[in-house]
């Protein structure tokens, strides 16, 4: 979860300007109980945990925001006051397929603070802020960029264009020009986030009248427009794929200026194959809240007035009761974590309060018991740990090249193929839970041997999920008759006779010539293991001997009986 710490200074000033006085003990005892754990108050200031659902909170001043109804009965309103917009940003067609939405707002007459010391403080939590919102909203900057810049610098009208990586300006950090292509493979944030714009032959990049770059999304900003603590004057940016997280975080951005006394203009945002826009909007958004789904969901009878004052206190208004007996309720367009009705009973449950709904007994007494399936789990679980072996959880994501080419093995059916991968080893879902294994192993190839570990999971054949289970130790001994011995006490575990086992060679995979062979059981096939081939080993830079096998657990629960009932698990 992001964690902020806001100094008690900056917290006490914020609340003064609502005529709230800081009780340090209020605010431990009741700020859990909208959403955010407290590691409590230290020499910094409070430490504060923010849920990953409450993104409206990740700096002081929206936190205060949300606090001030939540804990003190301030009544807020869910619009917000936009003045009508005397600047425009035009977008270019080619946008659409690059970086699709386009967001801006200008903030005028921001106060940072009476002192250079609450100046600066202000300049730095703005800048967390909005790399708070990259990860929280933004995905790492994919849904959502934002950029910030003094306004004092730049001439408007604005643009923004598809570039070639040719073009150059100066970046942020930077004293000289630099091209895109440059920027992408030396700047640092370039390095970070060169692949969002991967495979991309021009990139988006904002300008004003004179051709001056404000920024070059999601990447970096230009150099001119850098925020200061003489800074008066602000235009916001925000960039992406998701028009849900680009709102928002645009007006947590202005929520946050607001709080130093700007004003919010509206920016009009034309072109690009679209009408024109002015963002932000200043409206909340409306919800339909059934009464009676409150009553069942919550156990209680809430009446209009005790609605209307829950959600006053999560910073939303009632507005009026529709002729079908339901209710209209605005809550903030920032909420970005108000996604379903259900989401508003929840507010409504802890604007209400927790503590005021009360105990019930379960109507239906019932008793919990362990799931045959899970049994089986555990009873394999405690054999291969009898045998030496840790439980370890590798990727579900691979390659092609480590799932079939570096293990010569073939796909079992149809693979399932990741449509807009970050990484070159993460192409696929993994078919066999072995190159894992192998890779954990290479990992810890510097440790002392023996290293024995097994995976229960799942794999991916067909585009149908199945269990199973692999191991695989690395160790001197190892050897085709130690993989053979283990599989015949696993079933042995399991209560399979071995008389009903039948293992015969298999030689297509990872195995030395002759030291492979599959596992039948009544003539179902089960699973496999070998001794792996030395240059198999030798390419996950593996030097000891090893040998690993699979056990298909929907086919082996098909045939082992439980101990108790003497039923087939899965018939």
């Amino acid at each position: 979860m992001p964690t902020i710490t806001v100094p008690e200074t900056i917290f006490r000033r914020l609340l003064e300007k609502r005529g709230i006085v800081l009780n340090r003990a209020e605010i431990l005892e009741k700020l859990p109980l909208i959403g955010v754990d407290i590691g409590g108050w230290t020499e910094e200031g409070l430490e504060i945990e923010v849920f990953p659902d409450r993104p409206d909170m990740l700096s002081p001043e929206t936190l205060v925001r949300v606090i001030a109804p939540f804990l003190y009965g301030e009544k807020i309103s869910p619009h917000l006051k936009i003045k009508d917009a005397t600047t425009a940003i035009t977008v270019d067609e080619e946008l659409s397929q690059i970086r699709p939405v386009i967001l801006a707002a200008i903030i005028r007459n921001v106060n940072l603070g009476s002192n250079e010391e609450e100046r600066d403080h202000f300049v730095k939590s703005m800048m967390d802020h909005q790399e708070k919102l990259h990860h929280a909203l933004g995905r790492g900057r994919k849904r959502a960029s934002i950029g910030v810049h003094d306004l004092a610098y730049l001439k408007p009208p604005f643009r923004t264009i598809a570039a070639p990586k040719t073009y150059s300006f100066v970046p942020l950090g930077e004293n000289n020009p630099m091209t895109i292509d440059e920027i992408l493979s030396k700047h640092p944030k370039g390095i970070d986030y060169a692949h969002l714009l991967e495979g991309m032959s021009h990139v988006p990049l904002i300008l004003d009248s004179e051709e001056q770059v404000l920024s070059f999304p999601p990447i970096i900003n230009g150099r001119i427009t850098t925020i200061s603590t003489t800074t008066r004057d602000v235009l916001i940016d925000v960039t992406g794929w998701d028009t849900r997280a680009c709102t928002a975080s645009l007006l947590l951005m202005c929520l946050q200026f607001l709080e130093h006394g700007g004003q919010i203009e509206a920016v009009e945002v034309l072109g690009a194959g679209r009408d024109t826009v002015a963002t932000p909007s200043a409206e909340a958004t409306t919800w339909k809240i059934d009464p009676l789904a409150i009553s069942n969901l919550l156990g209680i009878d809430l009446g209009a007035e005790e609605i209307a004052v829950a959600l006053e206190r999560m910073g939303g208004v009632l507005e009026q009761e529709t002729s079908a007996g339901n209710l209209s309720a605005r809550m903030p367009a920032w909420r970005a974590d108000l996604l379903h009705p259900i989401d508003i009973v929840e507010d409504v449950a802890i604007g209400h309060g927790y503590e005021k709904i009360g105990n019930a007994d379960p109507r239906t007494p019932m008793t919990g018991s362990e799931l045959p399936i899970q049994v089986f789990d555990r009873r394999i679980r405690l054999s291969l740990q009898g045998a030496g072996f840790s439980q370890v959880q590798s990727l579900s994501l691979s390659s092609e090249n480590i799932e079939f080419d570096a293990l010569e093995w073939a796909p079992l059916g149809s693979v399932t193929k990741i449509e807009n991968e970050i990484s070159k080893d993460h192409t696929i879902l993994r078919q066999r839970i072995t190159p894992g294994l192998l890779g954990l192993l290479a990992t810890n190839r510097h440790n002392d041997l023996p290293q024995r570990i097994y995976e229960s999971g799942t794999v991916v054949i067909d585009g149908r999920n199945q269990r199973r289970m692999g191991w695989s130790a690395c160790e001197r001994t190892s050897g085709f008759a130690r993989s053979r011995g283990l599989v015949q006490r696993l079933l042995l575990d399991l209560g399979i006779s071995v008389k009903s086992v039948d293992i015969t060679p298999c030689n297509a995979g990872p195995w030395i010539n002759g030291r492979g062979a599959s596992v039948e059981i009544n003539g179902t096939n089960v699973g496999f293991f070998g001794e792996i081939s030395p240059l198999i080993a030798e390419s996950f830079d593996l030097h000891a001997p090893i040998h690993s096998g699979e056990i298909d657990l929907e086919a082996l629960s098909r045939i082992v009986k439980d101990p108790i009932t003497g039923n087939v698990l899965l018939s």
